[in-house]
């Protein structure tokens, strides 16, 4: 049976904020482009929301117009290699673009001269850093400015990142950002320190009083806390107020699911802001992947340990110094610590899909009897969560 799974990667501006979400095909067992359409067609209730640009690509499968059966939402840019209008199928691929009205994003390569004369009007120009050294990244980049915006993709590293930059690039796709930018350090500093004090209160089941004197004792957290709690990914009907009315709406249970994000909003590292987004996107597809195959109670213990699965970059600190003064089930640290125990197959699917290997999101998805549309639908919801909430 053809299938077609989707990967994921940030596309990273200047502000080191996450500009846009780059979504990859990958067509598998004989899925066509036409396949590829009819698997987007399938996302449209699911699909980011305007306000948040997505780029799309083929992956190593060759376009053709058969992709554009598909109905382009507004907020979308095509990926097109210039081989793309070198083939015995640019004819119909050229009357196809030039016919629709989709934003596009030609990939520079030996067959770009071809594509810029095609008639075809671009607005990106996308360069792959793995190509080109900073020097020749530079050269390109002037000579293509004329043709549209400047984006690298298959950025490697922060100082590959940088020399985009530098060389006159607005942004860059990639994952250089999941790593701590520096040495690990040797213990957590105060404030995360007190966000740990809390989390332990809260799943001690300590009394109420006990630990809204401890959150009064870093005001940031209260504010963190409500501000997450009220975010339209939470859905509530009401607004809350006060942690005691947390407490009364949510419960104890519930409760140490949000505070587990305080935890992740501890990071003073530049690329924060991106770090955050992930963790949020894991916890929430973790949580969405879990419905029908755990128990309806570990569904919060999912979301904490995809949130959580991005501590040694947002604390700086071993994933275990991380750990080891928190109150947390057995499960959540055996896929932690080893990507153990019945949540690690969830968190391997998790960072599987911020890959290129389709070939392995399909047999983690299948792993879990998950198939592609299943998976495909909850990636589009956890990155419309991440997006509604206020990091």
């Amino acid at each position: 049976m053809p299938d077609v799974f989707i990967s994921r990667q940030p596309l990273i501006n200047r502000q080191n904020r996450i500009l846009a979400n780059r979504l990859s095909l990958h067509l598998l067992n004989g899925a066509t482009p036409r396949d590829a359409a009819a698997a987007l067609q399938s996302l449209a209730e699911f699909w980011p929301a305007e306000e948040k640009p997505v780029f799309l690509n083929c992956g190593k499968t060759p376009w053709d117009a058969g992709l554009l059966e598909w109905s382009v939402p507004s907020n979308t840019t095509l990926e097109l290699p210039g081989a793309a209008f070198a083939g015995p199928e640019a004819a119909a691929l050229v009357a196809s673009l030039q016919a629709g009205q989709a934003s596009l994003c030609l990939m520079i390569d030996e067959h770009a001269k071809t594509a810029l004369s095609s008639g075809v009007a671009f607005r990106f120009i996308g360069l792959d850093a793995r190509r080109f050294p900073p020097a020749q990244l530079k050269t390109l980049a002037a000579q293509t400015q004329p043709y549209g915006i400047g984006v690298a993709f298959n950025v490697s590293d922060r100082q590959t990142f940088q020399n985009c930059l530098d060389a006159g690039l607005n942004a860059a796709a990639s994952w250089f950002f999941l790593h701590p930018s520096g040495a690990p350090a040797k213990a957590l500093n105060p404030a995360q320190a007190q966000i740990i004090r809390v989390l332990n209160l809260v799943r001690k089941n300590a009394e109420i009083k006990e630990i809204e004197a401890a959150l009064k004792q870093d005001v940031t957290l209260s504010y963190k806390l409500l501000r997450y709690i009220n975010s339209a990914g939470f859905g509530l009907s009401c607004e809350i107020q006060s942690f005691r009315h947390a407490v009364t709406i949510l419960g104890n249970d519930k409760l140490n699911k949000w505070l587990s994000l305080l935890l992740v909003t501890a990071s003073k590292d530049p690329m924060a802001q991106a770090q955050m987004h992930t963790a949020l996107c894991r916890a929430r597809l973790m949580e969405l992947l879990g419905r029908g195959l755990v128990d309806k109670g570990e569904y919060d213990n999912l979301f904490i340990t995809g949130a959580f699965s991005m501590l040694e970059a947002l604390l700086g600190v071993s994933m275990d110094k991380a750990l080891e003064s928190m109150s947390l089930p057995e499960a959540i640290c055996d896929a932690l610590l080893g990507h153990g125990g019945v949540y690690g197959p969830f968190l391997d699917l998790a960072i599987a899909c911020e890959g290129e290997d389709g070939e392995a999101i399909a047999a983690r998805a299948g792993m879990l009897g998950l198939s592609a549309d299943a998976f495909n639908q909850a990636q589009m919801q956890a990155l419309s969560f991440a997006e509604t909430m206020q990091i």
